[in-house]
């Protein structure tokens, strides 16, 4: 995951301070959970701009740039295909009307992760030769 070991210091951090600050979230109703809350938010800030700051050290991207507009259209596909999978327990109580409509999601979003997004940024697919 990380490709040199301050990369691999701010990653964890940034994985334990997470962790941290979702338990904060869970017990906030306590005085603990307000401070491990901060604690949480702090170590993932710092985790965050110890990442900038090594950014600048890696140099450029060997990769050609790719078109911003193929980006946001995979985005935009992937997050279509969870609105379908959320709107569909508001039109429908059924059970499998529910399905119907969290399997559709799952397809849109599927989509637009392997088959937008990869394009975008110039990689073949899982399956693609």
């Amino acid at each position: 995951m990380a490709a040199n070991q301050q990369q691999g210091r701010y990653l964890t951090l940034f994985w334990i301070s997470i962790t941290v600050l979702c338990a904060g979230i869970a017990i906030f109703a306590t005085a603990l959970g307000k401070l491990v809350l901060l604690a949480g938010l702090a170590g993932t800030i710092g985790s965050l701009l110890g990442f900038i700051k090594i950014k600048r050290l890696e140099g450029e991207a060997a990769a050609l740039p790719t078109s911003p507009i193929l980006k946001l259209a995979g985005i935009l596909v992937t997050w279509l295909g969870w609105l379908v999978a959320v709107v569909g327990l508001h039109i429908t109580s059924s059970v499998g009307g529910r399905m119907t409509f969290a399997l559709a999601g799952i397809a849109i979003s599927l989509y637009g992760i392997i088959g937008v997004l990869t394009t975008a940024f110039g990689k073949k697919a899982v399956g693609r030769i």
